[in-house]
Order: structure tokens, then C-alpha cells, then sequence
């Protein structure tokens, strides 16, 4: 048997997600733990496709879930960054590594807890990924919730989750602000009560939140749909609930009636048309909402979507529109950055790192990965 011929054409069905081939090439004694030239294992390309039954069929031949690529990018950080639950969920039972983290010391709590991925929050929690982490930007989960959220009604929920789970709410992070502190700069007096634990939860919303937990999304629909679906929080968990059941088209149907009522709405739109693969249509409700809005949530989580895309000509675009409103975002500069380096433009690269070096030379993150295009320029 020719290995490298049967390893390379591994990579190829994995690629096509051909999983019949998978499975005899796999059988055969092709490599489950190869690597491509960026140190993808097949089971990190699987998951990056968000390809829930050619990741089973790689479990099942034992692929490594915490197996990392050359970026320290293991599957089960990047199927939790993603909002992949099902993939999360398969994961978490092969055995991920609940405290690894990516190369900003983030768990696969953090990034989910950013991106408003509220399934995988919960299931990271559950399984006990640690709540407390903090990574080196300095953020925790429930920081990393409260500064990039907009404080809507999917955040809240995070939030609410990140709590129950015993947060720690004094945690501060380098400026020496804690999530309290960033909730009322904002003034959002939901999201302090929340944080005060003060809240005074509507039993009916509390019942549809735990039966969501559970994922008796059915029982949910029930109780919902006998509601006033005028109601803008009915709404909100009209849509929500479709779209965790992926019946995408309803939910699109209650967030388009919600955003008629609520900006915040066009995030959960968006990230609708992002779980069904229209990406032109989710890029299109991100530029109609910057439009209206012109604060940092939808130009970020656009600039995410774009990095996520490998868009990075638009996503360092999009940050200097940011940096022109928000010229103190060591966070801004960072993802400046390493979209740059992305782009092999290690001299502009090299410059906004200086940026966040200058705004937080105590951290050295920002120094090391300085360092590192340093060497690209070298080479």
C-alpha cells in the first residue's frame, strides 16, 4: 500500500466530504492523525466544515479531538468559536480537553461566550469547562460577554448562564474594570441586575429558558406559540428556538418581525443566514444594521464573520474604521494584526502590535506575537 498516496487522498475525500471514501480510505490504514501543510488533522477539516457525520466517522477510527494545527487551533476550541453544538457536543464525549486553550489563552468557553453561541456556552459549562479562565487579553468569559455583546437578549442569556455557573463578577482585567463595571458604563439596567443578581425573572421566560437547557425545544414551541407574538420577547424566542431546532426559515420569519421593532435583532438574523451557509445574505443584514448603528458591536462581530470567512483584505479594513472611533482597542489592534500576518503584510503587522504595545506594554502577548513577524520578516 503507497501511504503518502492513500494519506494525500484522504485529505482529498475529507475535503470533498466524501465520508463513504473517508471510511475506506480510513480502513485501508490511512493516517487519522495526518496533518495538511497548516497542520489540520482531518478531524479539524471536518469540523471546520461543520460536517456533524464525517466528524462520527472519524471518531469512531479514534481521531484526536485536541490535536492542534500549526496556529495551537484544536477541533473542539475551534467547533465551540464556531457555535458548532452538535460538533461540540460529540466532542465533549470523546474525550475534549475542557482547560485547553488556543493561542490567546482562551478556553472554548471564551470565544463562544463572545460570539453569543448560547448552546455551546451551556454545554461547555456543563461539562465543566472552567468558568473563571482568563486569557491574554486579560478577559474571562463573562468579560469577554459583556464588552463585546450588545447587553440584548441572547447576551443576557449567556450572561444569566455565566452567572449561574458562579462567575466570578469582581474579576477585573487589565484596566482594572470587572463586568459590573462595563455594564454600567453602558447603562443597561437589565444586564446590572443580572450581575447584582438582583434580577426579578418573569416566571413564564425563566420556565421557557430552563426547558430550553434541556432542549425540549418542543415543549418550548408549545408554550410560546399560545403566546402574544407581539410580544418582542416572544419573539426573540420564537426565532431562537426555530433556529436551534434548524428551521431556519421560521426563525429568519420572527427575527425580521423582531427587527422591525428592535435593532438588536439583526445579529440573530445574521447569524441565521450564517448557519445556513448564505453568507452574502448575512454580510448584507451586517451592513444594513452598521448603517443605523455606527457603535462597535456590528462592525466587530462583522470583522469575526470576515476573519472567519479568510477575508482578511475586509476584515483589516473594517478594523481601521474601528480604530478610528475606538483608537484605545489593544483587542482591535490585535485582530488587526494577525489578519495581517494572515496576508503576509509583517510590516503593518509589526505596526499595530507597536500600537498595542505602547496602550498595554505590561502584557506580553502583544510582544511576543511582535516576535513572531518579526521572524516572518526574516524569512
Amino acid at each position: 500500500m503507497d501511504v503518502v498516496k492513500t494519506d494525500r487522498s484522504l485529505l482529498e475525500a475529507i475535503s470533498a466530504a466524501e465520508i463513504e471514501r473517508v471510511h475506506e480510505l480510513l480502513k485501508e490504514g490511512a493516517e487519522v492523525s495526518m496533518t495538511d501543510e497548516a497542520g489540520r488533522s482531518p478531524l479539524m477539516m471536518a469540523v471546520q466544515q461543520n460536517n456533524l457525520a464525517l466528524v462520527k466517522e472519524l471518531l469512531r477510527f479514534h481521531a484526536d479531538v485536541n490535536q492542534k494545527d500549526n496556529t495551537s487551533l484544536s477541533p473542539f476550541i475551534c467547533a465551540a468559536a464556531n457555535g458548532f453544538d452538535d460538533i461540540v457536543y460529540e466532542l465533549l464525549q470523546a474525550g475534549a480537553d475542557l482547560p485547553s486553550v488556543n493561542r490567546f489563552g482562551g478556553t472554548a468557553l471564551l470565544p463562544s461566550s463572545e460570539k453569543g453561541y448560547l448552546k455551546t456556552v451551556q454545554l461547555c459549562l456543563a461539562a465543566g469547562v472552567p468558568v473563571d479562565h482568563v486569557n491574554r487579553l486579560s478577559w474571562s468569559a463573562l468579560l469577554e460577554a459583556t464588552i463585546l455583546g450588545d447587553g440584548g437578549r441572547l447576551y443576557r442569556d449567556v450572561i444569566r448562564e455565566l452567572v449561574q455557573h458562579q462567575a466570578d463578577v469582581s474579576q477585573t482585567d487589565d484596566s482594572g474594570k470587572n463586568a459590573l463595571d462595563y455594564a454600567r458604563e453602558s447603562g443597561n439596567e437589565q444586564l446590572i441586575a443580572i450581575l447584582e443578581k438582583k434580577e426579578v425573572e418573569a416566571p413564564f421566560f425563566q420556565r421557557v429558558r430552563s426547558l430550553l437547557r434541556e432542549d425540549a425545544v418542543i415543549q418550548v414551541l408549545d408554550l410560546l406559540e399560545k403566546q402574544n407574538q407581539t410580544n418582542i420577547d416572544v419573539l426573540y424566542y420564537l426565532g431562537y428556538t426555530h433556529q436551534r431546532s434548524k428551521d431556519y426559515q421560521k426563525a429568519i420569519g420572527y427575527y425580521k418581525k423582531g427587527w422591525q421593532q428592535e435593532a438588536e435583532f439583526a445579529f440573530y438574523l445574521a447569524n441565521t443566514f450564517r448557519m445556513m451557509g448564505e453568507t452574502e445574505q448575512a454580510l448584507k443584514v451586517y451592513d444594513q444594521a452598521i448603517k443605523t448603528d455606527q457603535g462597535f458591536f456590528y462592525r466587530y462581530h462583522k470583522s469575526n464573520f470576515l476573519r472567519e470567512l479568510g477575508r482578511h483584505e475586509a476584515a483589516v479594513e473594517l478594523m481601521d474604521d474601528l480604530l478610528k472611533d475606538y483608537p484605545d482597542r489593544v483587542d482591535f489592534y490585535f485582530h488587526k494584526a494577525n489578519s495581517l500576518r494572515s496576508l503576509n503584510r509583517h510590516q503593518e503587522a509589526i505596526e499595530a502590535m507597536d500600537k498595542a504595545i505602547q496602550l498595554n506594554p505590561d502584557n506580553p502577548l502583544f510582544s511576543e506575537h511582535k516576535t513572531q513577524s518579526l521572524q516572518f520578516l526574516k524569512n
